[in-house]
């Protein structure tokens, strides 16, 4: 294999292979023809190139990633690959616990003098196929905000352009993906968190149904959570979540594993497909550039054969109602935390603690709760008529990093209305890169699908990419 390897990474160039699809990297490593620890040397380089620029990794184990690579080498020499993923390279958000590295949570409240002994069921998952982990990427403070800057890690970077935001909360994930630095990213998703910064990055990402991928340890906001994939192409998003949906004992609450190889069924007619396209949802306040390049991406799945419907009016404004549930969240999440520990966090999120502490009670969540019920009834009924819903992703282009909102829009889900209603119902949803603004800024679509329709959501990402490739456009910062 060195031989072979030697003589494609001297013609390809170490920047042309971080631009490789995880699908591709795994048909070189089959064929002899490129080696996962040449991959992952690529990698690493692109990581600590970028990181003052981007600050997309708060740790990088050059170690044990070349050593998970090197015994990946040797399993492809035998021709004895172990699992879907081996010898890929894969970053994990610092949100997810994975064995042998701290877990900070973007926090300076939490002690990284600890075993840190056990893998969530996604990382464990992507070790058991041969994935090599090589860091852990950045997230503001216990993953709060659709911005990622946090006191422990500062501020992360868009490299479309780098005064502006990432969003967040898998700032980290969307910037390292969309610069070549690994193929796929664990993200995680409990309002827009994938997709936010899918939007901002021009990369796809997608929150899958709730329950679908396992999760541990529980948290209370469990219920609204997804842990997903982020990539540059739809087939690596869905062969990576091929892997991590595979079942785990500790998350109790996960959905009966569905073993559907999503990678190898994204191929599938569009015609008489029901499409609704909801420009603001009946309520969403969006910037014109990026409602005009949506309208022309939602127009893309009428050339598909779908039959596309305009809807003004999906649901009245749901973000007061998920403010107030994820307010009684928040309250549990932090009980036990006391002014000197608040004191170490950064000043927007303790902020958001005690306002929960004012403002929640037993009787508000459970009067929420019901409301969430008639919300997601409200939705199936939707789907019934309409088997998928587009929407922006984001109502904004990319905004400066240092900002907590853009102009004009409060310091609110305001900017952002577009995703947490489908963490409330539980509904997959993804983003498509789908244009850029005038200023070179990347816009992205929502595609969304009735409950558990995971495989259409990632059908209909794919049909679209097929018609609108995105994966050759390199953000400036990166493409050099």
């Amino acid at each position: 294999m060195h031989d072979a390897v030697s003589t494609l990474s001297s013609a390809l160039g170490g920047d042309d292979i971080a631009w490789l699809s995880a699908v591709e990297l795994l048909d070189l490593y089959r064929e002899g023809e490129l080696s996962p620890v040449e991959v992952t040397r690529c990698v690493l380089e692109r990581a600590e190139r970028t990181q003052f620029s981007l600050n997309a990794f708060c740790l990088v184990d050059a170690d044990a990633a070349l050593a998970a690579a090197a015994a990946s080498e040797q399993r492809w020499r035998r021709n004895e690959p172990r699992g879907l993923l081996d010898g890929v390279p894969v970053s994990v958000k610092d949100i997810v616990l994975t064995r042998g590295w701290p877990t900070l949570r973007g926090s300076r409240t939490v002690d990284p003098d600890q075993p840190w002994l056990e893998d969530a069921p996604s990382v464990a998952r992507l070790r058991e196929h041969g994935a090599v982990l090589f860091g852990k990427t950045t997230t503001p403070e216990f993953a709060v905000g659709a911005f990622t800057r946090s006191p422990l890690t500062g501020v992360t970077r868009n490299p479309w352009n780098i005064a502006c935001t990432p969003g967040g909360s898998s700032g980290g994930a969307g910037a390292a993906v969309a610069s070549g630095i690994g193929p796929l990213a664990v993200a995680t998703d409990a309002g827009g968190s994938i997709r936010v910064p899918a939007s901002f990055c021009g990369v796809f990402g997608i929150k899958p149904s709730g329950g679908r991928v396992p999760a541990y340890p529980p948290t209370p906001y469990g219920t609204l959570a997804s842990i997903g994939p982020m990539s540059r192409t739809v087939e690596d998003a869905a062969l990576m979540l091929s892997v991590m949906t595979e079942p785990d004992p500790r998350d109790w609450g996960a959905l009966p594993y569905d073993a559907t190889p999503y990678h190898q069924r994204l191929s599938r007619p569009f015609e008489g497909l029901r499409v609704a396209w909801s420009p603001t949802l009946g309520y969403a306040r969006v910037d014109e550039e990026v409602a005009a390049l949506c309208a022309r991406a939602a127009a893309v799945f009428g050339e598909l054969g779908a039959r596309v419907e305009t809807v003004a009016h999906v649901f009245d404004d749901p973000l007061p109602l998920i403010d107030r549930f994820r307010d009684a969240l928040t309250h549990f999440a932090f009980q036990a935390f006391d002014e000197g520990r608040l004191a170490l966090m950064g000043e927007r999120v303790a902020a958001m603690i005690r306002r929960s502490r004012a403002r929640s009670s037993v009787t508000d969540h459970l009067a929420a709760e019901a409301q969430r019920a008639v919300f997601g009834a409200r939705m199936n009924a939707f789907h019934q008529s309409h088997d998928l819903l587009l929407t922006p992703a984001v109502a904004v282009p990319p905004f400066p990093a240092e900002a907590s909102h853009p102009d004009g829009y409060p310091d609110s889900m305001a900017w952002y209305p577009f995703t947490s209603p489908f963490n409330f119902t539980r509904q997959p949803a993804a983003c498509v890169p789908c244009g850029f603004t005038r200023a070179g800024l990347p816009v992205g679509l929502q595609i969304v699908g009735p409950a558990h329709a995971d495989l259409l959501v990632l059908q209909a990402a794919h049909a679209f990419e097929r018609a609108r490739p995105w994966r050759h456009l390199k953000p400036p910062e990166a493409a050099a």
